[in-house]
């Protein structure tokens, strides 16, 4: 008899050491769903012209350069945003990658004429 007990007792810590060591099987994560990540493209450029338009305000207002280059800055930026959502309204809202690669590399030519 104390040699069954044992040997239960034996089963039941082997089997409960195994539920440790194996880890749980966990869902996949929902992947995302294009439209939302045509979005975020949109919403990343618009969030680099405002930042690149606050730096031509600061430049502006520190002196670095007389108000009307700072407003033709401007105008540059405004017309590589009235392009991102021409182009997002062709896609019902979006950006592709390429788009969104086409727009970064017009942003990096602004950003360098702001003197980053």
């Amino acid at each position: 008899m104390p040699r069954t007990i044992r040997a239960l007792a034996a089963c039941a810590l082997l089997s409960s050491l195994a539920a440790c060591v194996v880890a749980p099987q966990q869902e996949p994560a929902p992947r995302p769903n294009p439209q939302q990540i045509a979005d975020k493209r949109l919403h990343q450029v618009d969030g680099r012209i405002d930042n690149l338009s606050r730096r031509i305000d600061n430049r502006v207002n520190l002196g670095y350069y007389p108000p009307p280059q700072g407003g033709e800055l401007h105008h540059r930026l405004e017309v590589i945003r009235r392009e991102a959502h021409d182009m997002a309204a062709q896609h019902g809202g979006g950006l592709s990658a390429d788009e969104q690669r086409v727009l970064n590399e017009e942003l990096d030519g602004a950003a360098h004429a702001i003197g980053e």
